[in-house]
């Protein structure tokens, strides 16, 4: 009866930590979509220009990639529970604070204490599932669910902001985040079993000030250089104090006792692949969903509520096609799937390259519908993968370091993406000027304003009666830029399917049946860790079908 007892008493613990960790990721993920969808309002309402607008999303995008590696440590040694509710926290109070904004500035400090809270939240959610499902072979079915849990949240954001759009201010999208996060604290403090890494971990001071110094001055200056121009001057001392910066993490994490991020981890083709597949991914799909969020509302002049619906098909179809993922991945190779999957994504956004103003929505929705299902396919093995690549001890350094870099591509896509559609716009605007018999002093004023203001401030131009030639030209260079995104995003993608295809390999067995060198097998959690505490260096291990 005891037996009994104490086993469901530990499937009940763990039925709460797997309940608590999909809800902290949909906290996480909730705010990257709402606030996208309603930036029009915004500034509207703020009367910001386009540089502050877009460093309403930036402001939480920022301290979420640099961050995020840091959050993993403190959970090691401070216990994941503790770090779980801060998260919470951060993300309740910085939906608070942008609640109650009146001016930009007051709104980006909401938005950063929110990105905070969200990098705490993503690595310690999946490190509070690694160790209460030990097994590889079981863990891969729950994180497919908590994968399905962000791609929840990226589908209702949209809608939820259509709906508050259509009917109140703003800044009610921020409403909902404020009692969830406060629910999930008052749940978590019973029921959430407290873990954290059994090895001795300590804080890695010069690692992590290193990392985020790195990480947020790269990210500042390919967004700031994407803005405004990679000459000028700001934007090369930030890159410069980046790239100055990760080289001193390099060496302060070669150095260090008990590194931040174990460098020995890279030796795993399979960590090293899926750390690639995130970074290159979401540096494309993050800035692809930025540019197709322009030609709904300024192409096709769609309404919040009706982007948002449109948006919705493709993590529908994620969640969808994911929800069986992790189930098969004892059964299908994560190679083949996360291959698949690319391959699916950038099939799909070589089919965007011909839209126009006067596509159809169902001509839209079997793009969006494919692009989904090859997403789905690839977020589930990849997490997985990363964290099954390395000793069960440093689940939470492992699910850190993928998730950071995929934020970090996540923060570049909008700003590189971004930079080649303006550019490209602008660069075709005289052309279809012409065209649309739109010629000589007013072309070239057109343009100027273009280049110096972007292409939204032309629409604040006096432009008389050659109004509707203007608008259909701007159109048009938008269209030319739009595709030239898509492009670039698929060629981001199968980059991504390649390094999928050549890294994630099975690893070779010897003559005597072991697995050779380099790599390890997906034994037993507790004693792949013994062995590395044994050999006293941390042996990453290679990915391997189940």
């Amino acid at each position: 009866m005891n037996v009994t007892t104490s086993a469901s008493g530990s499937t009940d613990r763990r039925a709460a930590t797997f309940v608590m960790a999909c809800l902290g990721m949909f906290v996480a993920y909730l705010p990257i979509t709402t606030v996208a969808v309603s930036l029009p309002a915004i500034q509207r309402v703020l009367n910001t220009s386009t540089a502050q607008l877009s460093w309403v999303q930036d402001a939480f995008v920022l301290p979420m990639a640099a961050f995020i590696m840091t959050a993993g440590v403190f959970g090691d040694v401070h216990g994941r529970k503790k770090v779980f509710q801060a998260g919470l926290f951060l993300s309740a109070a910085g939906a608070a604070v942008a609640l109650s904004a009146h001016n930009v500035q007051t709104l980006w400090a909401g938005q950063a204490l929110a990105g905070l809270g969200s990098a705490a939240l993503l690595p310690i959610t999946l490190a509070l599932i690694s160790h209460a499902v030990p097994d590889h072979r079981e863990r891969g079915k729950f994180i497919g669910m908590w994968a399905m849990a962000m791609l929840a949240a990226l589908a209702v954001g949209p809608v939820i902001a259509g709906v508050i759009l259509e009917h109140f201010a703003w800044r009610w999208i921020y409403l909902l985040s404020i009692p969830l996060s406060l629910l999930a604290m008052a749940v978590a403090a019973p029921l959430l079993t407290d873990s954290r890494a059994p090895h001795g971990r300590r804080l890695d001071w010069p690692g992590q000030i290193t990392a985020a110094i790195g990480i947020t001055a790269l990210v500042y200056g390919v967004i700031e250089g994407g803005a405004d121009s990679f000459t000028a001057t700001k934007v090369v001392a930030a890159l410069a104090l980046g790239v100055v910066a990760l080289i001193a993490f390099v060496v302060a994490e070669k150095r260090s006792a008990s590194p931040m991020l174990d460098l020995a981890v890279f030796r795993s083709a399979a960590f090293t692949a899926t750390a690639l597949v995130a970074l290159i991914t979401f540096l494309g799909l993050i800035g692809f969903f930025f540019v197709l969020s322009l030609y709904f509302g300024m192409v096709q002049q769609l309404g919040t509520l009706e982007a948002g619906a449109r948006l919705l098909l493709v993590p529908v179809a994620a969640i969808v096609s994911g929800a069986p993922a992790g189930r098969l991945m004892h059964r299908v190779s994560a190679r083949v799937m996360i291959t698949v999957g690319l391959l699916l994504v950038a099939g799909s956004l070589l089919a965007m390259t011909d839209l126009d103003a006067d596509t159809s929505y169902g001509s839209i929705a079997w793009r969006l519908i494919l692009l989904g299902v090859g997403l789905g396919l690839v977020t589930t093995p990849m997490t997985a993968t990363a964290v099954a690549a390395v000793p069960h001890h440093l689940a939470g350094m492992a699910s850190a370091a993928n998730n950071a870099f995929r934020q970090v591509g996540g923060a570049l896509g909008p700003a590189v993406l971004g930079a080649l559609l303006s550019t490209r716009a602008v660069d075709t605007l005289s052309g279809h000027l012409a065209g649309a018999g739109v010629t000589g002093t007013q072309a070239q004023t057109i343009v100027a304003t273009a280049k110096d203001g972007g292409l939204g401030a032309v629409a604040g131009m006096d432009l008389g009666s050659t109004a509707g030639q203007v608008y259909g030209a701007l159109g048009d260079s938008l269209l030319d830029g739009l595709r030239l995104c898509f492009i670039a995003a698929a060629v981001l993608v199968l980059i991504a399917a390649v390094c999928a295809a050549t890294l994630l390999r099975r690893p070779k067995q010897t003559a005597g049946g072991a697995v050779a060198a380099g790599t390890a097998q997906h034994s037993r959690p507790e004693a792949s860790a013994e062995k590395a505490r044994t050999a006293g260096t941390v042996q990453p291990l290679g990915h391997r079908r189940g």
